[in-house]
């Protein structure tokens, strides 16, 4: 088996290629400066280049805010994009792996969501994504679309690393606490997704919507709390609502993913943020 990644640079991307080193699985992730993914690629050249036998699209444009005035180029990545990657892997009947995310909810939910739960995406990075993971539908017949949320890593930025990194230079840190979601290990999805290559490598699944978030709920101000808990760094914490931290783009008050199903189908292990989160902030000693 040889995987395809795209966005190998990134929190999961690099996830990915550790944990298919460790399964003993072949993978390629070619660089910006062979695969610019900004600029119109060929994908089924690249396919054929490689002779891979499945696709995962780890790549995305991320910057929520930036994407309410860049719009053309959050729809190009996260929507042209995986159109283009899907047509060219049915026309090699090969599965595409497509990471998508909790985005594509409003936020007016108040229990975890299913897949089959309505999505309203309320910006213009939450409704890219959600054309993305329509355009996958539509053209691709094998795979799985997996929404995902709060990824951190000790790969790359992210709100752990942003968290440790004020708590070093600020007097004090406000965080908001009325947006609740569930904070998610890249490491975590990263073999869930090779769980479900090793467990269909013979056999393909049907295209279909999964989730995977870790277990648990917290808003951003309990994780932030954990994070400087677990490293003892004493820097006063204080809660705040969305309203006094207004950013370009609405992000959803809730967002907690219900995970049963990939776990039910592909025998995926998940475990709770906090079990997840210590051995991170472990690594960035």
């Amino acid at each position: 088996m040889k995987i395809l990644i795209l966005g190998g640079s990134g929190q999961l991307g690099n996830c990915l290629k550790r944990e298919l080193g460790l399964g003993g699985i072949q993978y390629v992730a070619p660089p910006r400066a062979e695969l610019d993914l900004s600029c119109t690629a060929d994908f089924s050249g690249i396919i054929k280049q490689y002779a891979v036998d499945a696709v995962v699209n780890a790549a995305a444009y991320t910057a929520v805010d930036k994407a309410e005035q860049d719009a053309d180029m959050a729809f190009k990545l996260n929507a042209t994009l995986p159109e283009q990657l899907a047509v060219a892997c049915q026309q090699f009947g090969l599965p595409l792996y497509h990471v998508s995310t909790d985005y594509v909810f409003d936020g007016l939910a108040c229990r975890p969501y299913c897949e089959s739960a309505s999505v309203a995406p309320v910006s213009v990075y939450g409704k890219s994504k959600l054309a993305g993971e329509m355009a996958v539908l539509k053209h691709c017949e094998k795979g799985a679309i997996i929404r995902t949320s709060w990824l951190y890593s000790e790969f790359g930025q992210n709100f752990v690393k942003t968290i440790l990194r004020l708590a070093q230079s600020k007097p004090e840190l406000a965080v908001v606490a009325d947006q609740v979601g569930a904070p998610t290990y890249a490491g975590d999805l990263a073999q869930a997704i090779v769980q479900i290559l090793l467990t269909t490598k013979h056999s393909a699944p049907a295209i279909d919507v999964y989730h995977f978030a870790n277990q648990g709920v917290a808003s951003w101000y309990d994780f932030a709390w954990h994070i400087l808990q677990r490293r003892q760094i004493a820097v006063p914490l204080k809660p705040i609502t969305t309203e006094d931290y207004p950013t370009p783009a609405q992000r959803p008050a809730y967002s907690v993913l219900n995970s049963t199903r990939i776990s039910q189908r592909f025998a995926v292990k998940n475990r709770h943020w906090l079990e997840a989160l210590a051995p991170v902030l472990d690594k960035l000693l």
